[in-house]
């Protein structure tokens, strides 16, 4: 990845923009004006343990009782990690139910989802198309519905497609909200 150094008009002969600096990453050299550079996206917060489920690919799907993310489909959403947990323990039995996962790995699941702690812009997912969930489901289909929103009672909400998790490579303390907010994420904690 070129920074935009490389594809600007030469800098004049002593401006600040003159000097263009390499430094060694573990992941190669990059341009020092690459850790100067950031991203503008539009952030959510989840409670545990849904932010870390979403995160790790286990929830593919997010519920709401209003279209927040409709306006975001087919963009990058950035995943916050709310101080509170979520109340009702609904997770647990679709974890341990129809994903079939036992106690040691729903623990490991819950271990992972914690790495970065709470407060924080944790990292990004894609979002997809939003809908709302009908009234009266097939029970085949509302099963794989709560299967991918890790959550039981979805009927009368809006369900949103998320895809792509990923975290960042290291957590961004910021403060969260009911609604969207913006945040401005350096280049240097994408992953």
């Amino acid at each position: 990845m070129k920074c935009l150094c490389h594809i600007r008009p030469p800098p004049v002969e002593g401006s600040r923009d003159a000097e263009h600096h390499e430094e060694e990453t573990p992941e190669g050299l990059r341009c020092a004006c690459f850790a100067n550079m950031s991203v503008q996206t539009w952030a959510l917060s989840f409670r545990q343990p849904y932010a870390g489920l979403v995160l790790d690919g286990v929830k593919t799907l997010e519920s709401r009782w209003r279209p927040v993310l409709a306006p975001l489909e087919n963009q990058t959403l950035a995943v916050h990690i709310a101080v509170r947990d979520w109340e009702a323990e609904d997770w647990k039995e679709v974890l341990s139910g129809p994903l079939g996962m036992n106690p040691i790995q729903i623990q490991a699941l819950l271990d992972s989802g914690e790495r970065f702690g709470r407060g924080v812009v944790a990292g990004l997912v894609d979002v997809g198309g939003t809908w709302l969930c009908r009234p009266s489901l097939q029970r085949d289909e509302q099963q794989l519905l709560e299967q991918s929103a890790v959550l039981v009672g979805l009927q009368e909400k809006h369900l949103t497609r998320l895809s792509n998790p990923r975290w960042l490579k290291r957590p961004l303390k910021t403060r969260g909200g009911r609604d969207l907010l913006s945040v401005e994420i350096p280049a240097e904690l994408l992953p």
